[in-house]
């Protein structure tokens, strides 16, 4: 009687202390996608990447735009002494005698240039920043289906340990009922002591494998509420119409081809081929003149150039044409050339095989939702048939023609195969959107 009121206590308390309620929430999964955008850390780090890089652009276009510096000074101009070539028969001319503020000095310069051919390197310079800024965008985006894959995962992973739960209570609640039946019969003296102790191991087991369930199932949460950045006090309840659903089938031929449109990972090394393209032309223009024009303006005061002091200001203006040319590239840009078409030809080949990888994650990702598929087929057969054997077993039992025991096998069969048929659902969800995120439309 001691043990019976045990495992009635341990039953009770698997029943009613996992918690039900605090904060629960019912999360579908758009809503999952949705709470991603908004509150994933990772992606907001994306974002302000891909913000600094546009900023980059406008950086960038600052050499369009001409240059102009002003400089403005004013200071004491001493007294002028001067001596023969061996510093004898030295004298001094006071400044004061060319005029009152003769000892004052004042400047101001206004220049002002601007560049009007650099052999291609600024627009080249633009382009690049353009290219770094699509580049840091589909990151973004596969930063995005990264995350959208492992939240699936784990809401995936979190459907399947709940029904893992339930199917644990249902039968530590029939094993409960067969340990109390046996008891009877024992006290009857029709059934055996092994018999209970055979089935209260069975129900200790139960409950062990109920608790680690329950355990995974809490750092599952756990992982989800941090990716979506939701307090740790949250309970995620699946939306159980996910499995209503399931996907169409495809070709792969269709997979394929869209991987070559979407995939963000194949966008970002065709743009790393077109930088380092554009690395090419910005090389290149090393070789070439720069032609620029400027103008300045400068206003001083007193006149000094001549020997004869003036204490006046005087103000010239120039405006001009240059041109520039860095003779050391003539034999220092070869090299740089050399490795600019040695950094395009192994984009192009980093582009050729992320291309590879991804038709061959494709493949293996179309031939495992094809197996899904084909688990489900035997799954519900296996499905059919223990009902079948459940109805039959279950009329017997009401017949008083078999044991309790044979009633609960068949029940037991056929929660097994209700929750293997409800895994293989879901395991055909994981792969199509294992597949989508192959293909880069996740």
């Amino acid at each position: 009687m001691k043990k019976f009121l045990i495992s009635s206590a341990i039953l009770g308390y698997c029943l009613a202390t996992y918690p039900n309620g605090g904060n629960n929430q019912i999360i579908s999964i758009n809503e999952l996608f949705e709470l991603a955008e908004t509150n994933s850390k990772a992606l907001k780090l994306s974002g302000l990447v891909s913000q600094e890089k546009k900023e980059e652009i406008n950086v960038a276009k600052n050499a369009l735009l001409p240059t102009l510096d002003i400089s403005l000074s004013a200071g004491y101009l001493s007294d002028i002494r001067i001596s023969d070539r061996n510093f004898g028969n030295g004298f001094t001319v006071q400044m004061k005698n060319f005029g009152d503020y003769a000892n004052f000095t004042n400047k101001f310069v206004a220049e002002a240039s601007q560049i009007i051919y650099a052999g291609g390197a600024i627009k080249s310079s633009i382009k690049n920043a353009e290219l770094n800024y699509q580049a840091s965008q589909f990151e973004k985006e596969q930063t995005r289906q990264n995350i959208r894959f492992m939240l699936l995962s784990y809401y995936l992973e979190l459907y399947r340990l709940s029904n893992q739960e339930l199917v644990y209570l249902h039968n530590i609640e029939q094993t409960h009922k067969l340990v109390a039946d046996i008891r009877n019969k024992h006290n009857e003296g029709i059934a055996l002591k092994n018999d209970i102790t055979r089935h209260e191991l069975q129900l200790q087991s139960l409950l062990l494998k109920l608790t680690l369930t329950r355990n995974c199932k809490s750092v599952t949460n756990n992982k989800l509420c941090t990716l979506l950045n939701l307090d740790k006090s949250t309970t995620i309840e699946i939306d159980k119409n996910i499995l209503n659903d399931l996907p169409v089938y495809a070709e792969e031929e269709t997979w394929q081809a869209a991987a070559l449109d979407s995939s963000p990972k194949i966008k970002t090394f065709e743009t790393y081929t077109q930088q380092a393209l554009n690395a090419e032309k910005i090389v290149n223009a090393e070789r070439l003149p720069k032609i620029f024009i400027f103008a300045s303006d400068v206003f001083e005061g007193p006149f000094t150039i001549d020997m004869d002091v003036k204490d006046n200001n005087m103000n010239i203006w120039t405006v001009g044409i240059g041109l520039k040319y860095n003779l050391a590239s003539l034999y220092t840009t070869n090299k740089s050339v050399r490795q600019s078409k040695i950094a395009y030809q192994a984009a192009v080949e980093a582009e050729n095989m992320i291309k590879d990888d991804i038709q061959t994650e494709i493949n293996s990702a179309f031939v495992m939702l094809n197996e899904a598929f084909t688990i489900l087929k035997t799954r519900e057969t296996s499905l059919e048939l223990a009902t079948q054997n459940y109805e039959v077993i279950n009329n017997r039992y009401l017949n008083d023609l078999a044991l309790i025991t044979d009633m609960l096998d068949a029940s037991n069969s056929k929660l097994e195969s209700e929750l293997q048929m409800a895994d293989a659902k879901i395991n055909i969800l994981f792969s199509f959107f294992n597949l989508k995120r192959c293909s880069g439309q996740l």
